[in-house]
């Protein structure tokens, strides 16, 4: 059987590589097996890093909901978030959260109807 070699499609991929790679510093730019690693690495840290954003802005509006709960007059964000889920008012933090910087007289009617 004939030897095959791949010529073509082993440049197209080693061209994807290093395109992939552009931007990157030193060696992991420059060569194809170093950027292959380079990438592997950094996909790694996409994925990882977008399960923290969710973490992240979580916590966002947690702190920005604390802030207005406690200017409104309530003691804390977690008794807030309590009497919230005993009157079976179903709002989510991240509405909460805008309602309290963009929109302060809806938060300021939702907090009252807490009480």
């Amino acid at each position: 059987m004939a030897r095959v070699k791949g010529g073509m499609l082993a440049q197209k991929r080693r061209k994807n590589v290093l395109e992939r790679a552009k931007g990157y510093r030193g060696v992991r730019s420059k060569k194809e097996r170093y950027a292959h690693e380079a990438l592997l690495h950094a996909g790694k840290y996409a994925f990882a890093h977008r399960r923290d954003k969710k973490t992240d802005y979580r916590q966002l509006w947690i702190v920005r909901l604390n802030a207005a709960i406690r200017e409104s007059g309530h003691a804390s964000y977690s008794t807030f978030i309590a009497k919230l889920k005993k009157q079976n008012i179903a709002l989510d933090r991240k509405v909460l959260a805008t309602f309290a910087t963009e929109h302060p007289e809806i938060f300021t009617r939702i907090s009252k109807q807490v009480v």
